[in-house]
């Protein structure tokens, strides 16, 4: 009657030791550790570095613990783990000027880091410490300043290139468009032309308003950004940057990040307990700006540095590995920008080497078509800008039309091509931003917390340990055991998943205590009714489980409902209660049901006469 099958016991020893395993580590503690990585796209990490890392360090006889080559995902680095914090600054202060002789430009971000003690056997099956908020580890806050004038010089430029196609399109002369300063001016030698430019644009630019001046024999018409319009491009500008670190900071793996504006032009971004800093800051502080431009084929390959470069092109060095590098003249105006990329993947050329294909939205498939479609057996070259630098990724000879699918190939290796994806995948900003403060939290704002955090839960969970002990004897202390694997699969689900705890997660985990043991008293009343009804004790042990799991399951998935919806539509530290909260739910009816019984049938399931259970005082009606 009350006896497991044996599979139920392996499924329990299976959950105590996915439990075990998986809590460990956040007893391990990290150590100070320093860490490098690329500051560039184009530039990565390899044993050569690492090598070179350990010779600089070894010269200053300074020691690391351990030093390695970290793979981990796509993203490469190079860390060095270290006994204190004053090995750890000065490594620190040594790298950034071994490896990074001109600070204007650096190659590689050297960051202070904290590494975890976790044993590699641990790590390699993705048993990791627990990560805490801000409020309880510390982490890293980012000020951003949103380059505004970035933000109108692309809306003035995206304008210009419209002004240009509309007329085009509708055959009207005109003898010129440029840029000057905040207006785009379009001259014209025909006043029946201006007019029908004038009614033309006005119909199909409506963001901007226009003014006809006379210059000589020359009337231009100047547009300008409308006020309204001019502040709503803005407004856009900022809401997209933040749109879009949102979305690269999902690809990085943070666990309830904080991005939001502050001010007209400020983005804040928090990262509660990231251990990557030096990714995150890389990848927020990366514009990845693509731009297709074509080859000035004016200039005579070979001849870019000697002959001057002409009015409207640019000149760019482009590293082709180890072919070496040459230089390429481009047309300043791009053919089309990030901003009709719709996805980026890694993938193969027809020769299955690394390239990364890009699909382009409606207007840049049309876009594209329109550039290519006269410029069969030029050159192309794809401009990746990063910090105000373009870097070119490749050059190639146009041999067909192209449309609203093509690849960047010689990406070189595979990792590249997957970088370059991500970033070009999570959008290109709307302008260039500026880190103007950077503060890496440390753990001694949140250590005050995180004790009394602990000490609330362990006092709460030792006063439930003495009351159901001393009121329902030995089946008090099951539901403690049961109790305490329940706080042990919460913490190693929460580390499995890499989720952060913040202070209303540790409330959460408080309250999933009570509900437990909740559970388990249901099931102990159950038992002593069906005692006091005059049941034998094994019957009333099965009676009292089966109809306590009734009434367990429905206040359970009611409070579940409530958790979700407070993960659906919640934010910030609400998401972060109704995660914690959700799975303490879970977990909670695994072990105050299943696991419960199991040790309840364990202990008196073996034995076939059983007289009596200690459960502590049965009141009947007639006592």
């Amino acid at each position: 009657m009350n006896r497991y099958a044996l599979w139920k016991y392996i499924l329990i020893a299976i959950a105590l030791l996915f439990g075990t395993i998986y809590t460990v580590p956040n007893f391990f503690g990290e150590s100070p550790a320093v860490q490098i990585s690329s500051a560039k796209a184009t530039l990565k990490l390899d044993t050569k570095l690492l090598a070179r890392v350990d010779d600089v360090l070894q010269k200053e006889n300074l020691k690391p613990d351990v030093i390695f080559f970290d793979t981990t995902g796509s993203h490469a680095s190079i860390r060095a783990r270290f006994a204190d914090t004053d090995a750890q600054f000065k490594a620190k202060a040594l790298l950034e000027k071994a490896l990074n002789p001109d600070p204007a430009d650096e190659s590689y971000i050297v960051a202070l880091n904290l590494l975890s003690n976790t044993p590699k056997w641990l790590q390699g099956i993705n048993a990791l410490p627990m990560y805490l908020g801000l409020d309880l580890r510390g982490g890293v806050h980012f000020l951003l300043q949103v380059d505004m004038r970035g933000v109108e010089n692309k809306k003035l430029q995206g304008l210009m290139v419209a002004a240009r196609g509309n007329l085009r399109d509708k055959n009207v002369r005109h003898s010129g468009i440029s840029r000057v300063g905040n207006a785009v001016e379009v001259r014209f030698t025909d006043s029946a032309a201006l007019a029908k430019a004038k009614e033309t644009l006005s119909a199909q630019l409506s963001e901007a308003q226009f003014v006809e001046t006379k210059d000589g024999v020359v009337t231009k018409l100047v547009m300008t950004l409308k006020p309204e319009a001019l502040k709503m491009t803005r407004d856009d500008g900022v809401k997209q940057n933040i749109a879009t670190l949102s979305r690269r900071v999902n690809e990085l793996g943070v666990a309830e990040p904080v991005i939001q504006q502050q001010g007209a032009d400020r983005i804040v971004v928090q990262l509660p307990g990231v251990q990557d800093v030096s990714r995150a800051k890389s990848i927020l502080g990366r514009t990845a700006t693509l731009e297709v431009r074509l080859v000035d084929e004016t200039v005579t390959p070979g001849m870019e540095l000697t002959a001057p470069t002409p009015f409207g092109s640019e000149l760019f060095k482009f590293e082709r590995g180890d072919r070496g590098s040459r230089h390429v003249v481009l047309y300043k105006e791009p053919v089309l920008t990030g901003d009709y990329i719709s996805s980026a993947s890694a993938t193969f050329d027809q020769n299955q080497q690394p390239a990364v294909s890009i699909d382009l939205n409606g207007d840049g498939g049309l876009k594209m078509r329109q550039a290519t479609r006269d410029r069969i057996g030029k050159g192309m070259a794809i401009v990746l800008f990063e910090k105000g630098k373009g870097q070119v990724l490749t050059v190639a000879t146009i041999r067909d039309e192209l449309g609203s699918r093509f690849q960047i190939t010689g990406m070189g290796n595979a990792e590249a091509a997957t970088d370059l994806a991500l970033l070009l995948r999570a959008g290109s900003l709307a302008a260039p931003m500026e880190i103007i403060e950077e503060r890496t939290i440390g753990p001694q704002l949140g250590a005050d917390q995180v004790k009394k955090g602990f000490n609330s839960t362990l006092y709460g969970f030792a006063a439930i340990a003495v009351f159901m002990i001393a009121y329902y004897m030995m089946f008090g202390l099951f539901s403690v055991l049961a109790l305490s694997v329940n706080v042990l699969l919460l913490i190693a689900v929460l580390s499995l998943i890499q989720a952060t705890l913040t202070l209303p997660g540790m409330a959460a985990i408080a309250l999933t205590l009570g509900m437990a043991i909740d559970a388990n008293v249901l099931i102990n009343e159950r038992i002593r009714e069906e005692l006091r009804a005059g049941q034998a004790p094994q019957m009333a042990i099965s009676e009292g489980f089966r109809h306590a799991w009734a009434t367990i399951l429905d206040s359970n998935v009611t409070t579940l409902i409530a958790g979700l919806a407070l993960l659906t539509f919640g934010s910030g530290a609400v998401r972060g209660f109704a995660v914690v909260h959700v799975l303490g739910i879970l977990t909670s009816m695994f072990s105050a049901v299943f696991f419960s019984r199991g040790i309840v049938n364990l202990w008196y399931g073996r034995k076939r006469k059983l007289d009596s259970i200690s459960i502590g005082q049965i009141w009947k009606a007639n006592q």
